[in-house]
C-alpha cells in the first residue's frame, strides 16, 4: 500500500504530521498518537549537531534534576537513526575541552561496540551474553517497602514516577535515569529484564535493538557479571529533589545498596569471543543499474550513502507492517519516523509504503545502504539489490573477541574521519 508523504510540520505542535501518523499508523501505536519534544528530520539533527557545546559534559552528563544541570547531548535519537553518522559526531566534538571530548567519545564507541555486537551475534543479544539474570543473596532482608515483579516501577518512588513519566511522554531519558529503570526492574524487583528491555525500546526514540540490549546487559549483569546498584545515593546525588518529595522518604526501598548479586555464569553465543563479523561491504557492490533508492530506519540522513551516491533517484521506504504490529511502538516514534521522512520527501522524490518490504519492494532494481541489523540481511537477500552501498562504521568491525567493551575500545584502530554528504543537502 502506497501512502501519501508525511507533511512537513515546522509548527511548534507539529499538528499535521501527528494528524498523518494517526491516520496511517495509528493502528500499529501503543499508545495515543502524539509528538514528542525531541523533533524528528534532518534539520533539527543539524541544528543539535551546530549547537553542540561539551563544555562540562564529563561532569553534568550524569546530571538527572534539575533539568538545567544536565549536560547530555540528546543526540542519541538522530544518530540511532542515521540523520547523523558517528564519524560526523565525532569530528564535532573535536574542539571540546579535553576532558569532556575524551568522554564524550567513549559514549560514541559504546555505541559503535553495541552495533559490532550486534552484528556479529544478531538477535542472541536477547539472551543473556555471559552470566544469567541477577539473584539475591542468600538471607537478604526484604525491600522497605512492597517492590515486585508485577510492579517492577512502582510509582510510589517518586525517583520511579518521574523517570518512567519522562520516558513515557518524551521519549527520551539520560544514562543516569534508564541505569535506574534496569537495575530498579532486574535487580530490585526480579522481573524478567526482557520485559523491561522490549518497554523502554517501545517509548525510546533512540530505542534500537543494539545499544539498548546491550545498556541492559551491562546495568543488570548478565553482560558483565557485576550488577550495578540501584539505590537512593544516586538519587540523591542526581536529582535531590525527588527524594525530599518522596511519599516513601521515610521508608525508602531502595535506601541501602542492594544485596543481589550476578547470576551463574552462561554460555553465551559463540561468536562473542571471537570469530568473523560481518561488517558489508568496504566499497559500494554494484551490479546494475537501479532505479530506485531503498531507505531503512537505521539511515534516514541527508549522508545515506545509497540516497548521496544516487539523488536523481526516487527514495522507497516502507513502515514495515507486520513488524510494527508486532512491536507496538510508542506514536512518538512513529511521529518520529514521519519527521524524518518529511524532510527527506521535501528535498527529492520520496514514496511511503506500508506492509511486507520484501512485498512492497519486490521487482524493483534497488540501491541501499548496508545494515547491520539481522532484519536488513533477511530482507535484503529477497530482493534485487543491484547498488549495495557501504556502512558508515566509526571503525570498521573485526574477528577480535567482544566479550568486553573496555578490552575492544583499547585496540588500536583510528576512527574513520566524517565523508560529506552529497546530493540532498538543502
Amino acid at each position: 500500500m502506497r501512502l501519501p508523504t508525511p507533511p512537513v510540520d515546522r509548527s511548534e505542535d507539529r499538528s499535521r504530521v501527528v494528524a498523518w501518523v494517526r491516520e496511517h499508523l495509528g493502528h500499529l501505536s501503543s499508545d495515543e498518537v502524539r509528538a514528542s519534544p525531541v523533533r524528528g528530520g534532518q534539520t533539527a539533527a543539524d541544528t543539535a549537531l551546530a549547537t553542540l557545546d561539551l563544555t562540562g559534559y564529563a561532569n553534568r552528563r550524569s546530571n538527572v534534576l534539575p533539568e538545567s544541570s544536565r549536560g547530555a547531548s540528546r543526540l542519541s535519537p538522530y544518530i540511532r537513526h542515521g540523520l547523523l553518522t558517528l564519524p560526523a559526531v565525532w569530528e564535532a566534538a573535536g574542539d571540546a575541552p579535553y576532558r569532556d571530548r575524551q568522554k564524550f567519545r567513549d559514549e560514541l564507541m559504546w555505541q559503535e561496540y553495541a552495533r559490532h555486537v550486534y552484528a556479529r551475534v544478531g538477535k542472541a543479544n536477547g539472551a543473556p551474553l555471559r552470566f544469567d539474570a541477577p539473584v539475591p543473596s542468600p538471607g537478604s532482608p526484604p525491600p522497605a517497602a512492597p517492590v515486585s515483579a508485577q510492579d517492577p516501577w512502582p510509582t510510589q518512588m517518586a525517583c520511579m514516577a518521574a523517570t518512567t513519566a519522562e520516558l513515557h511522554d518524551d521519549g527520551w531519558l539520560v544514562n543516569q535515569t534508564r541505569m535506574w529503570l534496569a537495575s530498579q526492574w532486574a535487580v530490585r524487583a526480579g522481573a524478567d529484564w526482557r520485559d523491561g528491555e522490549q518497554e523502554m525500546y517501545r517509548n525510546l526514540l533512540d530505542g534500537s535493538r543494539a545499544a539498548n540490549r546491550l545498556g541492559w546487559q551491562w546495568a543488570i549483569g548478565t553482560g558483565t557479571g557485576r550488577v550495578y546498584g540501584f539505590s537512593r545515593w544516586q538519587v540523591e546525588k542526581r536529582a535531590p529533589e525527588l527524594c525530599a518529595g518522596c511519599e516513601l522518604r521515610n521508608a525508602c526501598p531502595v535506601q541501602d545498596w542492594p544485596e543481589a548479586q550476578s547470576g551463574p555464569k552462561v554460555d553465551g553465543p559463540d561468536s562473542l569471543g571471537g570469530g568473523p563479523t560481518d561488517a558489508g561491504p568496504e566499497d559500494p557492490l554494484v551490479t546494475g543499474a537501479p532505479e530506485a533508492v531503498w531507505l531503512t530506519a537505521e539511515s534516514l540522513g541527508d549522508a545515506d550513502p545509497a540516497l548521496s551516491a544516487h539523488p536523481e533517484l526516487p527514495a522507497v521506504f516502507v513502515f514495515d507492517e507486520p513488524l510494527l504490529r508486532k512491536l507496538q511502538l510508542s506514536g512518538k516514534r512513529l511521529v518520529f519516523l514521519a519527521e524524518a521522512l518529511a524532510e527527506i520527501g521535501e528535498a527529492g522524490e520520496l514514496e511511503v509504503h506500508l506492509g511486507d518490504p520484501v512485498t512492497e519492494l519486490a521487482g524493483r532494481r534497488l540501491a541501499t545502504t548496508w545494515g547491520y541489523v539481522p532484519g536488513f540481511r533477511r530482507r535484503s537477500a529477497q530482493l534485487d539489490v543491484v547498488a549495495l552501498h557501504p556502512w558508515p562504521w566509526l571503525r570498521r568491525p573485526g574477528s577480535g573477541s567482544l566479550r568486553s567493551f573496555s578490552a575492544w575500545a583499547g585496540r588500536p584502530s583510528s576512527p574513520r574521519p566524517a565523508k560529506k554528504s552529497g546530493g540532498r543537502r538543502r
